[in-house]
């Protein structure tokens, strides 16, 4: 059973956690240092106009600006509702978007990609405002539809409740996955309710001028529940009782029949050890994950991608080199996916695959991972492997990446990952300090360096120290630091005029100088003291509560006819099958159940299990008892099953003959082989003139048995007439020309589960359909069947007369 779990006893951190069983399915961690600002609504104002970039940056209200795109701004915020591409202005030429956008005008914005590193957050102008069963877009009449995710018949029948809503002209809505089997109803109380925020969205724009937050976006809380929740989860666990009322509320107002499933977990052992997903949780944070037959995934971050490399590492298990690659290869593929979701990986991602030679294989493993990625909510693009085992893919980040909340750059080796060596480190600052000395007016290079490097200079390369100090007469000035760490170090160079008339330098200790370090998790502390801003917009609640599908109750299962004792039970089944009918029908409408509850008791199961499955008996009796109804249509399909379980009844009778009818084959074979033999020896005998001889009584055979004899086969009757003495040479060649007749070969292989259907088989198949049709118009005479189905006209194959499924295709010889 799936579960959603909530973690909150820390108050830095809220982590949301999908579980099927105890293995980790979803991952969502909220910092409370870094503020999430997707989704959420702005006031903006635009500062500066770009045409190079094809677009602005504007003001919204944070410490970065951010980056707005031309083909982001929507029609009613540009000169006379134009575009530049789409008409024409007033003087015949196309207005250009840097003619139609000032600075100064203030938008209605949106963040569709928070702040990464460097870059500022991207912001649109087509607003976006998701729900639980819709998705409405006020300012965009060209989106709608439903969503990728829904296929089948679902997405019809989604398509055609959609066409039932009230959607305002120059609006247009999405269909979610949530909304799958959920009325007209319930997704119109849904979009009264989008259509009720966007209003009061509409009106705090106009409050105040400037750039502030208009509506912020949910909690971590009501999003995962209204994104990550489904039907097939059972529960959702809350370990604190502030998030447990909040998850309670959202549920009473948006899903009431789901209230039951929220729970507060209150037992000692934590909630996320309980189902042994905190090591499942650290293999998200780790560079190199492991696979289960040995093999590992490295993950590896640039600054414009993210490598992942599939070794085999231990992997031995595989029977040669392209199996065990094979092999590993799908381990990874499944991984992969899993992490993706996991770390939240997205961007252009490249796949570097172990190398594999059969094609065959590689689309195995490209399935696997298009199987695998499913499940991911992301919009996904996915490549094939090339020639070089490489495959690439493009993955919509949904929130930030884990990594971008939780790690920071290595004060040593500055995010590169490698550090250079003492001795690398020492001969590089020696080539810097003879560099530096070159320089003209140059009077003292001072050089503050590591510990380990300053003594490696110092004795080490003490003659070359000296060398640069006599050839270029300066002073060199070796410091070392122990704040300092290999490769960091500083280097100074100071001219003649900074030495006259500056005062005279301290002693070389106190040159010693701390450097300054940007602290990236102090620099988060204090962000998180910052005072945010208050959004307009809040504690938007629907007008009307959650219309409650009404879920219908399952009937209750049908019980078993009894069939008749007597004579019947005990002759074959033939008889049997006519001791059905013969019964008495009280005692069969008595004992039988509605027709309703046999229907829906078959639907279950698939067409094949339904009727291989279903009693003949019963279904025989419940037609029977379902023809005194009023409702002719529901007996109608009730007659239709009726004629599927007799002809099933036929088709097991076929079957239970069918060990007799391949004995008879095999019997009538060997007779056909002892005629060939005998006609081949009757030739013979007239050939040579002599006469047949008598035919020998069982004793005489039982006492010529020890004796060698030559067995004539339609196959070897050559070879044996070739070694008789007694035939001559004209008579040899007479029996050779006469004409012997070839047994046909078979094309099938039969079996004796599956014999080859003969003569006899064929009779009873023939029968046992017949009794089948004279049943079936028995039961039709009673209960009328020619009721077309409701608005549904009967296709030709249907009114076409058809050949039973009991009755066994004529075989060729």
């Amino acid at each position: 059973m799936k579960r959603m779990l909530f973690n909150a006893t820390q108050a830095e951190e809220l982590r949301v956690a999908i579980v099927d069983g105890q293995k980790l399915v979803d991952l969502d961690i909220e910092s409370a240092a870094k503020e999430q600002r997707k989704s959420n609504i702005y006031k903006a104002v635009v500062t500066r106009v770009e045409p190079s970039l094809e677009a602005c940056f504007v003001d919204y209200g944070t410490d970065r600006h951010g980056f707005l795109p031309f083909k982001e701004i929507a029609r009613q915020f540009l000169k006379g509702g134009r575009r530049g591409n789409d008409d024409d202005g007033d003087d015949g030429g196309v207005r250009r978007m840097q003619d139609q956008i000032r600075e100064g005008m203030e938008l209605i914005v949106q963040v569709d990609k928070d702040e990464r590193g460097n870059k500022g957050a991207a912001l649109t102008t087509y607003i976006s405002l998701a729900g639980r069963y819709l998705v409405l877009m006020p300012n965009n009449p060209r989106g709608g539809g439903v969503s990728r995710r829904v296929e089948g018949e679902d997405r019809t029948e989604l398509r055609d409740a959609i066409s039932q809503l009230e959607v305002p002209p120059g609006m247009s809505v999405i269909a979610r996955t949530a909304g799958i089997g959920r009325t007209a109803e319930e997704l119109q109380w849904d979009l009264n309710y989008l259509m009720q925020l966007w209003r009061a969205v509409e009106e705090a724009a106009k409050l105040q001028p400037g750039a502030y937050l208009i509506y912020q976006e949910s909690s971590l809380v009501i999003r995962a529940i209204r994104d990550y929740f489904h039907a097939d989860i059972g529960e959702i666990l809350i370990d604190t009782e502030a998030i447990y009322e909040q998850a309670q509320q959202f549920m009473g107002h948006v899903m009431p029949d789901n209230v039951h499933r929220v729970k507060l977990y209150k037992d000692d052992v934590p909630l996320f050890s309980r189902f042994q997903i905190e090591h499942q949780i650290e293999t998200a944070y780790a560079r190199q994950v492991p696979l289960p037959s040995g093999g590992a995934i490295v993950i590896d971050h640039t600054e414009a991608l993210v490598s992942i490399d599939v070794n085999s590492a231990r992997a031995t298990k595989g029977g040669d080199i392209e199996t065990t690659a094979f092999n590993t290869n799908l381990e990874a593929a499944d991984e992969l996916a899993r992490q993706l979701r996991l770390r939240d990986l997205g961007g252009l991602i490249v796949v570097d695959f172990i190398d594999m030679e059969s094609t065959k294989n590689q689309r195995e493993v490209e399935n696997r991972m298009r199987d695998a990625l499913r499940y991911d909510r992301a919009r996904i693009q996915l490549g094939k492997i090339s020639r070089f085992g490489l495959m690439e893919l493009s993955r919509q980040r949904l929130r930030p990446a884990l990594a971008e909340s939780a790690y920071i750059p290595c004060p040593r080796c500055h995010g590169i990952g490698h550090i250079r060596g003492t001795e690398s480190t020492a001969l590089h600052i020696l080539r810097i300090l003879q560099e530096e000395a070159m320089k003209d007016n140059t009077a003292q290079v001072v050089a503050q360096v590591p510990v380990d490097v300053a003594t490696f200079l110092l004795n080490e390369k003490r003659g070359d120290v000296l060398s640069i100090e006599t050839r270029f007469k300066v002073n060199v000035l070796l410091v070392p630091n122990r704040h300092l760490e290999t490769p960091n170090y500083k280097v100074e160079r100071l001219r003649h005029d900074d030495l006259n008339n500056a005062e005279p330098l301290p002693m070389s200790f106190d040159l010693v100088e701390a450097p300054e370090q940007h602290d990236p998790a102090k620099a988060k502390k204090e962000e998180a003291k910052e005072v945010r801003q208050e959004a307009v917009v809040k504690g938007i609640t629907p007008a009307s509560p959650a219309p409650v599908s009404s879920e219908p109750v399952p009937a209750p299962a049908a019980p078993t006819f009894q069939a008749a004792s007597g004579g019947h039970a005990a002759g074959s089944w033939f008889d049997r099958m006519m001791g059905w009918f013969r019964g008495k029908p009280a005692a069969a409408s008595s004992t039988a159940t509605p027709a309703p509850a046999t229907r829906d008791a078959s639907r279950d199961k698939g067409p094949r299990e339904a009727h291989a499955g279903a009693d003949p008996a019963t279904s025989v009796a419940t037609a029977a008892s379902s023809g005194a109804t009023s409702d002719a249509a529901k007996a109608a399909k009730v007659v239709r099953a009726a004629k599927a379980a007799i002809v099933a009844t036929a088709s097991v009778a076929v079957a239970s003959s069918a060990a007799t009818a391949s004995d008879r084959h095999r019997a009538r074979g060997r007779a056909r082989r002892r005629a060939t033999n005998a006609r081949a020896t009757s030739a013979a005998a007239k050939a040579s003139g002599t006469r047949r001889p008598a035919p020998t009584s069982h004793a005489s055979r039982k006492r010529d048995a020890t004796k060698p004899r030559a067995r004539v086969s339609g196959r070897n009757a050559s070879a044996a007439r070739d070694s008789d003495p007694s035939v001559s040479g004209a008579s040899r060649a007479s029996v050779d020309r006469t004409p012997t007749r070839r047994l046909p070969r078979r094309s099938v292989r039969w079996s004796k589960v599956h014999p080859r259907p003969r003569g006899a088989t064929r009779r009873v198949a023939r029968a046992a359909a017949g009794v089948a049709g004279a049943a079936a118009a028995a039961i039709e005479s009673t209960v009328p069947n020619k009721l077309p189905r409701k608005g549904r006209r009967p296709s030709a194959k249907a009114r076409a007369p058809t050949r039973s499924r009991a009755t066994p295709h004529r075989s060729r010889r």
